[in-house]
């Protein structure tokens, strides 16, 4: 059992000594669940500075894609590092070009596909908004309730996971309608396929008060992540490409969270076949090194014109190299491995479920898992308390999880995980989720 991986109580006593300096000079709105402060890691495990060792199954939010220091991720960053360390993308060098030239080979268009630079998803969502926006000359948009795009104005005028995320910063961005992200286990829309019923609906605020020819761009997670890690019923993302070819509207896949073969595939949407029009990448792109990239056909990002855009950063040669090294990486064997043990796991969860009926659904694809809990599998209500004290019992107990929805566990380990650390972390989460229980 993993316990006897944890040699202090947690926080430890220096661990703690650094919270508190960090509550003198660091600003306080970072959503902290508990009091992780970590030393070092390796692959999918941590170390705090107490010297306790944990399983990482949040992976710094589906950042750490390759596991923590990677030998051929940091081999790549110390080369680039080695030659130069920022030359603005006002001007050319080959770590830019040729992870361009990667990104149009992998890029799930028939289309050539081209890319812009930035550092984060945020930035990315940005500049997707103005790329539709300048290319069709249309000012509105559409959303979906649940969606996390990001924190900056723009963005965060998408952002719909938690109302605290906008709470404060109306107004943001005008021209956003959200409508409800398709979720069969908790039904919007009675006796019918959510899928179906959300197309119908958007059809219906086209004929009423949004007028198609207005809208510039539907931006979309293929996989909901912070909403609750949904997976959109088969033929919806279809739908969604065929509305958007009917009306002109241009289709951006926000896949920051689950691109880079989080799910098994190299991006989500590869899963059902559908292309977007643009594409925002970020998170486990640079293996824990910041960048983000929008990808988009060229027939539509050829179209911004000199100085239309830019970024001081985006194309760092150190952070391309990085993004590099973990697409050869995820290419070569992680994407798969995330298939196959993705299954694994999904099976080892739904196996606990029929043992704590407190489990009302596991659902994901790869690598990228929420547990949904609730109070009554027939009421489906959510069991908010229960998800947070599981969250803070496993990291008690060894093993580094995150929330997302109302009440759903989300697990995020790293690509490489294997099927013993997945036998592991499954002890692990038995036995925090038997102790929360016993305790309510």
């Amino acid at each position: 059992m993993s316990k006897q991986h944890i040699k202090t109580e947690l926080p430890g006593p220096r661990a703690r000594a650094m919270m508190a300096r960090d509550a003198k000079v660091v600003a306080p709105c970072y959503p902290r669940d508990y009091g992780f402060v970590m030393d070092h890691g390796k692959g999918a495990e941590v170390w705090d500075v107490d010297g306790n060792r944990f399983l990482d199954f949040m992976a710094g939010i589906a950042v750490c894609s390759t596991g923590h220091s990677h030998p051929e991720v940091v081999d790549a960053i110390k080369s680039a590092a080695d030659k130069f360390l920022h030359i603005s993308s006002d001007y050319w060098h080959e770590y830019q070009v040729s992870l361009a030239e990667t990104m149009a080979r992998l890029a799930p268009m028939q289309e050539q596909a081209m890319t812009f630079f930035a550092n984060s998803g945020t930035e990315t969502v940005e500049g997707a908004l103005k790329l539709a926006r300048y290319v069709t000359r249309r000012p509105r948009f559409i959303g979906f309730l649940g969606g996390f795009h990001g924190r900056t104005m723009g963005s965060l005028s998408f952002t719909s996971s938690k109302y605290t995320q906008q709470a404060g910063f109306f107004p943001t961005m005008p021209g956003v309608t959200h409508v409800p992200y398709p979720n069969n286990y908790r039904p919007v829309f009675q006796g019918e396929d959510q899928g179906k019923a959300v197309l119908r609906y958007i059809e219906q605020l086209f004929q009423h008060n949004l007028p198609p020819e207005e809208v510039a761009g539907m931006l979309i997670e293929p996989i909901q992540g912070e909403g609750g890690y949904l997976v959109p019923p088969d033929g919806f993302l279809q739908g969604l490409r065929e509305l958007c070819d009917k009306h002109g509207i241009l289709l951006i896949f926000d896949e920051v969270q689950s691109g880079v073969g989080r799910t098994g595939k190299m991006f989500a949407c590869e899963n059902w076949g559908v292309e977007p029009d643009i594409m925002t990448l970020a998170k486990g792109l640079g293996s824990g090194i910041p960048i983000g990239l929008i990808v988009a056909r060229q027939s539509i990002m050829s179209q911004w014109k000199h100085g239309s855009h830019g970024n001081t950063f985006g194309g760092n040669p150190v952070s391309c190299a990085a993004a590099q090294a973990t697409l050869k990486l995820v290419e070569s064997g992680y994407a798969d491995n995330a298939a196959a043990v993705g299954a694994y796991f999904m099976d080892r969860l739904r196996d606990l479920a029929t043992r704590y009926p407190v489990i009302g659904e596991v659902r994901g694809l790869g690598l990228m898992i929420g547990m949904e809990l609730v109070k009554d599998p027939t009421t489906k209500e959510p069991a908010r308390s229960i998800c947070n004290a599981l969250v803070r019992r496993a990291f008690q107990n060894g093993l580094l999880l995150l929330s997302c929805g109302v009440s759903t566990v989300r697990f995020m380990p790293p690509l490489m995980v294997d099927r013993a650390t997945i036998a592991e972390a499954m002890g692990i989460l038995e036995t925090s989720l038997a102790e929360v229980l016993a305790e309510q």
